[in-house]
């Protein structure tokens, strides 16, 4: 049937013309923007999954910056801690020299005062952002720094935030206020030859400004025996050791700083990448597909005004 009213042909070929033109511009949006679901009504479980990735990337770049930080302290400690090991390694050779018969053991006392100096400067200085693992001022013998390690989200879609420790008791070289609290500061019992026997001493190296610490401080003098100046050795040789041990342990916490740093870096990577395969657009197939329904929008056009023409076709009946 023909119907001036009612033309068929035009509504299909309308609707057509419709859904080609729908697609047209959801091809273009995505060209334009790189992506192929921009918004939660492109894709919302796609949306969803990387709105929420991309929330926990910028968690681990902060994350990321805070292990940074974490890294210059326990580069600033392990700098320090290296620096004073090698002055108390001069301070111990110091003190062999001084077992030498007829040495004059008052200038090397002078010696072992300015090297003791130097270890208070170097303690002192090794501060990064007002955090100091060599040298504190405190009633406290050290304390637990924390660091941000990492940024986790469970299973069950919780977050939280782990962080890497580091007990500044094992490393704290002087406390001025609580001799214990330091490594040079509390007294060291060593056991040394006396004879065909052993015995044992305390000594400390640095005298703390509230008092002294246990035992009795590594000084020379003109009366100094060969006898005491084997116990100040083995002391401060026990002294290097606890050094050695505190360098330690600050290097390993450093390695695991830098790998936990890597390990950040490339997860965000990895993240990124995940998330582009979920909303990115494929510019080779958009820039296909605009092609195609370009020409499908012309040839739409052209059915269109195909199916207009015939209810004029109709006027010709009437002459």
């Amino acid at each position: 049937m023909t119907s001036i009213m009612t033309n068929n042909s035009a509504i299909g070929a309308l609707a057509t013309l419709r859904s080609i033109n729908d697609s047209l511009d959801k091809t273009q949006n995505a060209i334009s923007s790189g992506y192929k679901v921009k918004d939660s009504s492109d894709n919302a479980a796609y949306w969803s999954i990387a709105t929420t990735m991309r929330s926990d990337s910028k968690a681990m770049s902060a994350v990321q910056d805070a292990l940074g930080m974490g890294s210059a302290k326990t580069d600033t400690a392990y700098t320090g801690m290296n620096a004073a090991i090698d002055v108390v390694s001069t301070i111990k050779s110091k003190l062999v020299a001084a077992r030498e018969p007829g040495v004059d053991k008052d200038k090397i006392n002078k010696e072992l005062t300015e090297l003791k100096n130097q270890l208070g400067s170097i303690a002192k200085s090794s501060s990064f952002n007002g955090e100091n693992w060599l040298y504190d001022n405190s009633n406290t013998a050290g304390t637990t720094q924390e660091m941000v390690g990492s940024f986790v989200r469970g299973n069950d879609g919780n977050v939280s935030v782990k962080t890497i420790t580091f007990d500044t008791s094992k490393s704290m070289l002087i406390n001025d206020k609580a001799a214990a609290g330091g490594l040079l500061t509390a007294g060291t019992t060593a056991t040394y030859a006396s004879g065909t026997t052993t015995t044992t001493g305390t000594y400390y190296l640095v005298k703390s400004t509230a008092g002294s610490g246990t035992g009795t401080e590594i000084s020379l003098s003109s009366t100094t025996t060969s006898a005491t100046i084997d116990g100040m050795v083995a002391s401060v040789d026990k002294m290097l050791s606890n050094m050695t041990d505190a360098a330690a342990t600050i290097g390993a916490t450093k390695s695991r700083i830098d790998t936990q740093s890597n390990f950040a870096k490339n997860l965000m990577d990895t993240i990124q990448v995940g998330v582009g395969k979920l909303v990115d657009a494929d510019m080779n197939e958009e820039s296909t597909k605009l092609k195609a329904l370009q020409t499908q929008q012309q040839l739409g056009i052209q059915a269109l005004s195909i199916a207009n023409s015939s209810s004029q076709n109709i006027l010709s009946l009437f002459r």
